[in-house]
């Protein structure tokens, strides 16, 4: 490999939130070494290096895209940038692992998973789900035949909603709650069936005065879509940004012959009660008093290491991408979400596959 210590080398574009996330789970993968990172914020870049230790900086992500030492290119800017981001990667020859969603129109979707597969370079998915833990463990016993035929999927990611300025316009995010947390949900659901999804009808609130919280949200503040498989399964995805408490993420799967439900978000095992509060409990939770249930690590409960180490791993051994995490994946998943919108603002049910 181009590092010294033979190691995958890393560059993180965007030193925030996602930048984050991945830079933690990069630093607990033996087999990854992360080399450079990009931010256009001279400050935020200067922290962000020294906290993880990250020699190399850049300001332009057209320069550490270049860079010899790195060999994936991590995209955790906002949701616009994806694209340029990526097909600058692609065209300097650099695997690229992109945050969701994998862009925010299809047409762009489309243009990187052919450009990726043109090249012949691995463009990864970051769909965390698909590794965490919980939903893995669900995934052997569904296939070991626990809960007989799978009938009927219910999943859903909500919070109080995002507070990043690039969330608030649709020129900037591509969608709004069923967009940004409702895709974990659609992804997952294809992922667990091995199934395409055929048919959606969904409801979502309008954005700005339309919306049942967030009236400055361009975007829906709530979305909810009814998906039918391509074997008859249905599936009921929901995104929204009115959940208080902290972010509440669920799933149940119902078969001929029994039922697995999973609470990724508010599963711990640990209880507290606390009159004066503690530092942090779960992602978007806005208190910690009275009784709470803490993460215990969240980045490995709700899959980002393995996620991350998985996709090192795919490229140091030269392995397939997993499917679920894999650019076409990223691809019908925003098709799923925008066959969504279309059936919303139409009031017909809408072919995702039609849209690719």
């Amino acid at each position: 490999m181009p590092t010294k210590s033979g190691k995958v080398g890393i560059g993180i574009v965007g030193a925030k939130f996602a930048g984050e996330l991945h830079a933690t789970s990069y630093a607990r993968c033996a087999d990854a070494e992360m080399v450079a990172a990009c931010s256009n914020r001279p400050e935020e870049l200067e922290e962000f290096t020294a906290r993880f230790g990250i020699k190399k900086s850049y300001l332009d992500y057209r320069e550490l895209v270049k860079d010899p030492e790195v060999d994936i290119v991590s995209i955790c800017v906002p949701n616009f940038l994806h694209y340029e981001v990526a097909m600058a990667a692609c065209e300097a020859g650099k695997h690229v692992v992109c945050e969701k969603p994998l862009a925010t129109t299809i047409e762009h979707a489309r243009e990187m998973v052919e450009a990726f597969e043109k090249k012949g370079l691995k463009l990864m998915y970051a769909e965390d789900w698909n590794f965490a833990p919980a939903l893995v463990r669900a995934k052997q016993i569904v296939d070991e035949g626990a809960i007989g035929e799978i009938l009927y999927i219910r999943a859903k990611e909500s919070h109080n909603g995002s507070h990043s300025p690039f969330a608030q316009k649709l020129e900037y995010c591509g969608g709004g709650a069923l967009l940004h947390l409702g895709c974990h949900p659609a992804a997952f659901v294809r992922y667990i069936t091995g199934q395409e999804v055929v048919e959606v009808v969904a409801s979502v609130t309008g954005g700005l005065d339309e919306n049942l919280v967030h009236k400055g949200l361009e975007g829906e503040d709530f979305g909810v879509a009814l998906l039918t498989l391509a074997n008859g399964t249905r599936a009921v995805i929901e995104g929204n940004y009115v959940t208080q408490g902290g972010m509440d993420d669920c799933v149940e799967i119902y078969g001929t012959k029994g039922v697995v439900k999973v609470d990724l978000t508010f599963g711990s095992p640990i209880s507290v009660y606390s009159s004066v509060g503690y530092s942090y409990v779960l992602e978007k939770a806005d208190m910690s008093t009275g009784w709470t249930k803490p993460a215990v690590d969240e980045f490995y409960s709700l899959g980002y290491q393995t996620e991350l180490a998985e996709f090192v791993r795919c490229v140091k051994e030269d392995l397939p991408v997993p499917q679920g995490a894999r650019g076409i994946d990223g691809l019908m998943t925003l098709a799923i979400i925008k066959a969504a919108y279309q059936s919303a603002v139409e009031g017909r049910p809408v072919d995702p596959r039609d849209l690719v």
